[in-house]
C-alpha cells in the first residue's frame, strides 16, 4: 500500500492532501528470509564488539558481577522488545518505531520519536565507522608495519556500505549475516578454549559475586543497555521481510536473547581467563587478543580482530539501511524532501535516502578527523550520543504500547505489566546517563558527556522547532501522518492474532 504524500494547493492558498502517487517505485517486497531479517538487528547490536571493546569498562564497575549486569540488561531489554512486538505482530512498514509511536501516542510524539531514531542510527553508524578505521589500521600495521590515513578508511567503509545498501537489500542482508557469523564464531571459539583451559569449571568467585556491589552491578547494567542498542532495527524491514508479522517480531526478541547469551558467556569466560593475570581486565583495551596470545592462540587473535573489523562494517551497513528506511517512510508521509521517498526502479532500494545517510555517516567522522579529533575519541563521542536517542525512543515505545492496544480493543493486564516493567527498567539507563544531584550511585553528568547531552538536546529542540513550523505552514500534515500510520495498521487488521 502506497503512503500518501502532501503538497500545497497553489490555486486557493490552502494545503491539501494529494492522492497517492502512482509514479513511486516501491521497495522490493517480501524478499528477506528470517535469518536475513535477524541479521539486521544482530548487526546493529554487533555482539562480537562488546566483549572485544567495552567488557573491561563493565568489569571496572561490576567486577565479578559483570555476567549478572549482562543478564539484567538482557531481561530488561527483553521486556522492551515485548512492547515493540505489540506493534510488530500487527503491522509492518519501513518506518520502524517511528510508525509504531505514531500509532500509540499520536503524530507529534511519533515524529519526534522518528527524529530521535534517525539520530540514534546515524550516530551508531558514525561510531562503528570509526571503529572500522581503527581496527583496519591495526591489522594493516600488523601485516606490513604501515597504516593508511584514517580518512581513507572512512571513505572506504562508508563508500562500500553505501554501494551495497543501494544495490540490493538481499546483498546487504547476506553481507551482514556472513560478516557477523565470522565474528561471532571466532570469539565463541576463544571462549570455549579459555573455559577448556580451566577445566570447564564453575567459577564460584563469579557465582557468589565476590567483591561485587549492587551499585556496581547496576552501573554495569547502564553500559550493557548501550551494548544492546539497535535490537529493534529489523522493524525497518517491514516492507521487505517475508511473513513480516512473524519474522520481524521473532528477530526483535531473538536478537536480544541471542546477543544476551553471547554476552553472558563471554563475560564469564573472559573474567575467568583474567583471574591471576598480571594485566587487569579493567585496564585492558583488547582483552580477547590478550587472552588469545597468552593461551598460545595468537592466530585466533588475528582472526578475532578480522571478525571485529567485519562486525564494525556490518553495523555501519545496518545503521545506514535503517536510517535510510526511516527517512524514506517519513518522506513519503510528507515530512522530508520528496526525493528521499523514492525507490530505485531496478534495485528497489531507497537509494536517495541511502546516499544521504551514508554521506552524513561519513561527513561527521571526517570533520572530526580533520579537526584533530582521533578516531578513538570520536568513536566514544558518537557512541555516547547515539545512546541518548535510543533511550528516548525505547521509553516512548514502551509508553506507547498500551495506548495503541487500547485504541484497537486489545489492551490486557499483561500488556500493562509489560509496559510498566519496560519503562521502569529504562529509568535505569536514564539515571545512569544524566545522573541525580547528590547521588553517589548515579552522579550528575559531567564533562565531556554534559556537552554531548547538550548537543542531543539542541538537536531535539531543533526538531521541535521544525515540527511547530510545519504545523503552522502545513496544518494538515499532522493529521496526514496519523492517517498514513492508520493505513498501515488497517492493511494488516484482517489477519487474526492467532495466525501471527
Amino acid at each position: 500500500m502506497k503512503s500518501q504524500a502532501f503538497a500545497p494547493d497553489r490555486s486557493n492558498g490552502r494545503e491539501t492532501r494529494s492522492p497517492p502517487s502512482t509514479e513511486h517505485t516501491e521497495l522490493r517486497g517480501a524478499c528477506l528470509s528470517y535469518p536475513e531479517v535477524l541479521a539486521q538487528s544482530v548487526s546493529v547490536i554487533a555482539p562480537s564488539t562488546v566483549p572485544a571493546a567495552i567488557l573491561g569498562l563493565i568489569f571496572a564497575s561490576a567486577g565479578n558481577g559483570a555476567w549478572l549486569s549482562f543478564a539484567i540488561g538482557m531481561l530488561g531489554l527483553f521486556l522492551v522488545s515485548l512492547n515493540v512486538n505489540q506493534f510488530a505482530t500487527r503491522s509492518a512498514s519501513p518506518g520502524s518505531l517511528y510508525s509504531y509511536i505514531v500509532q500509540g501516542l499520536g503524530p507529534t510524539s511519533g515524529i519526534l520519536g522518528g527524529w530521535a531514531l534517525v539520530f540514534a542510527y546515524t550516530l551508531t553508524g558514525m561510531s562503528t565507522l570509526c571503529g572500522f578505521a581503527i581496527v583496519a589500521n591495526v591489522l594493516l600495521d600488523q601485516a606490513i608495519g604501515h597504516q593508511l590515513p584514517t580518512l581513507v578508511w572512512f571513505i572506504a567503509g562508508a563508500g562500500a556500505a553505501c554501494w551495497i545498501a543501494m544495490k540490493n537489500i538481499q546483498l546487504s542482508a547476506k553481507t551482514m549475516l556472513a560478516f557477523e557469523a565470522i565474528a561471532l564464531v571466532s570469539i565463541l571459539i576463544l571462549g570455549v578454549v579459555i573455559w577448556a583451559r580451566h577445566g570447564f569449571v564453575a567459577d564460584m568467585h563469579q557465582f557468589k559475586l565476590e567483591g561485587a556491589t549492587p551499585s556496581g552491578i547496576l552501573v554495569g547494567v547502564v553500559l550493557v543497555v548501550f551494548g544492546f542498542s539497535g535490537f529493534e532495527s529489523s522493524t525497518s524491514l517491514g516492507a521487505e521481510a517475508k511473513d513480516a508479522l512473524r519474522s520481524i517480531p521473532r528477530s526483535v526478541t531473538h536478537s536480544v536473547l541471542f546477543s544476551g547469551l553471547v554476552f553472558i558467556f563471554m563475560a564469564y569466560v573472559v573474567v575467568l581467563g583474567f583471574e591471576g593475570s598480571d594485566a587487569p581486565l579493567a585496564q585492558s583495551e583488547a582483552p580477547l587478543n590478550y587472552l588469545a596470545s597468552s593461551l598460545g592462540w595468537r592466530p585466533l587473535g588475528t582472526v578475532i580482530t578480522i571478525g571485529v573489523l567485519l562486525s564494525f562494517f556490518a553495523c555501519t551497513l545496518a545503521a545506514i539501511n535503517s536510517t535510510a528506511r526511516i527517512l524514506f517512510s517519513m518522506a513519503r508521509h510528507g515530512l522530508f524532501f520528496e526525493a528521499l521517498g523514492e525507490a530505485h526502479e531496478t534495485n528497489r532500494t531507497p537509494h536517495v535516502a541511502v546516499a544521504l545517510a551514508a554521506l552524513i555517516t561519513f561527513a561527521a567522522p571526517a570533520a572530526c578527523y580533520l579537526s584533530g579529533v582521533s578516531a578513538f575519541d570520536a568513536q566514544g563521542y558518537f557512541g555516547t550520543l547515539c545512546s541518548f536517542g535510543f533511550i528516548l525512543v525505547y521509553i516512548l515505545i514502551t509508553v506507547a504500547a498500551p495506548f495503541y492496544l487500547r485504541s484497537i480493543g486489545k489492551l490486557t493486564k499483561r500488556a500493562i505489566a509489560y509496559s510498566a516493567s519496560g519503562v521502569g527498567f529504562m529509568i535505569l539507563p536514564l539515571l545512569g546517563t544524566f545522573g541525580l544531584p547528590g547521588s553517589t550511585m548515579f552522579p550528575p553528568i559531567d564533562y565531556p558527556n554534559s556537552v554531548l547531552a547538550g548537543i542531543f538536546l539542541a538537536y531535539m529542540a531543533a526538531g521541535v522547532a521544525w515540527l511547530l513550523t510545519e504545523r503552522v505552514r502545513r496544518p494538515r500534515m499532522i493529521a496526514g501522518v496519523q492517517g498514513a500510520a492508520d493505513d498501515v495498521r488497517l492493511q494488516f487488521a484482517t489477519i487474526p492474532d492467532r495466525v501471527r
